[in-house]
């Protein structure tokens, strides 16, 4: 009688779920009883899998920890009340690139891994909730850590059959109308030959303002179309990571914030946000990198909460990863059960920085191991120590000395010290004489040597591990708060999520 009671009991309970679903479809219209979501903020984490997000919560718990129990800090994104998760893939590959990934999340359609915009065949062109809303009167505003014409930005203006395609992206930027761009620069404004016309002169002739300063980018007046440019790019015309930021630039959260401003008027906005360099950070397998960006991330996500307290009825903040980067792991087999991220808080420079120092160094007569090591130490906190070294540090240690333990579990083991000395012996080759087998990419993965098998090392002893150097095709997490947020729960594909916020915001 129970099993049968239980069976009935389920069973109504599905007929009364299945027609309040009908009633609220049929009777709404999609518009929330009335209500349409007035400002939209959706923030895309390049590569940012649950893995990631959890990896900056064991950091911050590990780093700040109150009391003798190990217990992870919890970031803003992972507080907001609708959680789901979703299915990455593109239509030619289960793990994705980020153009299709980005289209997905923009327009709701699949496509091939290396097209934005389109359909696999090349030949139709969608429409994205971007651009529909700014069809509607709304303002629109893309920002990113990475450049402007990179591909996850792309995919909410741009069709293009190739990602690479920088330079007729940047024109499809200009002709978009959208009123905020920021963060990055234009990658290749002159043409891939260096021979077009520079794209932020058509830019400032099409009414755009370009702000390139600190200051002029702060004091910059709503009522204008803005390209907003950090002062500090990298080789690839992207912010640099935030562990490496200065202050004559802007964080992630302060272009957010003047996103905000700027956009901020009685017809609505929508703001689409990347944390895109979490992607790189992990493609090179740099977990404080990658830490960091998240961090960056997440305090641009603390912008977008402060400003819906003051329009809790009127905003919808989404917050999703468009895959995961790297494969990486909240343990590895060296140190089994147990984590250590605290020693991640050694590292002071991204490895993006110390390349530079790298190549640097490749110009000195004289480039030996030994003259490195202090350069390694000063940055990634790894040390050597002699037999005689390491054991008066065993013996402090016991004692209780803390600084000795400490010092003692950042000392390179023989085999790290090999493996650390194989990859100098590789970084001072210049690029061209460099091996290019199958066994020298599982070691390096393309990137320079020394920084990534430092980052491999220190990763290690924190307890981290990494199975790639590209995507992978796990599903990956999305949190939602506000209007019409409890429709982002469950789990399913990445496409939804457009059909979803364009639900929300009455174009669909």
């Amino acid at each position: 009688m129970k099993r049968s009671f239980r069976n009935r009991t389920g069973l109504a309970l599905i007929v009364l779920l299945t027609l309040a679903a009908a009633a609220w479809a049929a009777g709404t219209g999609n518009d929330w009883n009335g209500r349409k979501a007035k400002y939209v903020f959706m923030f895309i984490g390049d590569g940012l899998g649950l893995q990631q997000v959890n990896a900056a919560e064991v950091f911050n718990g590990s780093v700040n920890r109150t009391g003798g129990e190990p217990a992870i800090k919890k970031l803003a994104l992972s507080g907001l009340p609708v959680q789901g998760m979703i299915t990455t893939y593109s239509t030619n590959s289960f793990i994705t690139d980020s153009a299709p990934a980005a289209t997905s999340l923009a327009a709701g359609h699949k496509t091939d891994n290396g097209v934005i915009g389109m359909d696999p065949a090349k030949k139709q062109k969608f429409t994205t909730v971007a651009q529909m809303v700014r069809a509607k009167g709304m303002k629109v505003g893309v920002l990113t850590s990475v450049s402007l014409n990179h591909a996850t930005p792309a995919a909410f203006y741009a069709s293009v059959p190739s990602r690479n395609d920088y330079y007729g992206i940047g024109e499809q930027l200009i002709d978009s109308g959208f009123d905020f761009f920021a963060g990055g620069g234009l990658h290749q404004s002159t043409g891939k030959e260096k021979d077009r016309k520079d794209l932020y002169e058509i830019a400032k002739e099409k009414g755009y303002q370009v702000l390139r300063t600190r200051e002029d980018i702060l004091s910059a007046k709503p009522g204008t179309k803005v390209i907003a440019v950090n002062p500090v790019l990298d080789g690839s015309n992207a912010m640099p990571y935030d562990m490496d930021r200065t202050d004559k630039e802007l964080s992630l959260a302060e272009f957010t914030r003047k996103g905000i401003e700027m956009l901020h008027n009685p017809e609505g906005f929508f703001l689409m946000v990347e944390g895109g360099k979490i992607d790189w950070a992990c493609h090179a397998n740099d977990a404080a990198a990658a830490i960091g960006d998240t961090f960056a991330f997440d305090a641009a996500v603390r912008e977008a909460l402060a400003f819906a307290e003051k329009h809790p009825d009127e905003t919808l903040i989404i917050v999703v990863g468009d895959h995961e980067t790297g494969g990486m792991s909240i343990g590895f087999a060296g140190t089994q059960y147990e984590t250590f991220f605290e020693k991640i808080a050694h590292q002071k420079e991204s490895y993006e920085a110390f390349d530079r120092k790298i190549a640097a160094f490749r110009k000195e007569s004289e480039k030996t191991f030994e003259k490195m090591m202090p350069l390694i130490t000063g940055s990634f906190g790894l040390r050597t120590a002699t037999p005689e070294e390491r054991a008066a540090l065993e013996e402090k240690a016991r004692a209780g000395d803390d600084e000795a333990r400490i010092a003692l579990s950042m000392t390179l083991s023989e085999l790290e010290l090999g493996e650390l000395r194989a990859a100098f012996e590789n970084s001072m080759l210049e690029k061209k004489e460099r091996a290019k087998d199958e066994a020298t990419f599982l070691l390096y993965g393309g990137y320079e040597p020394l920084s990534v098998k430092i980052t491999h090392i220190l990763n290690r002893k924190a307890g981290i591990g990494w199975t790639s150097y590209a995507h992978t095709g796990i599903p990956v997490p999305l949190f939602a708060a506000g209007l019409g947020s409890e429709l982002f729960a469950g789990y399913y594909d990445n496409t939804d999520v457009a059909w979803k916020t364009m639900s929300i915001l009455g174009v669909r």
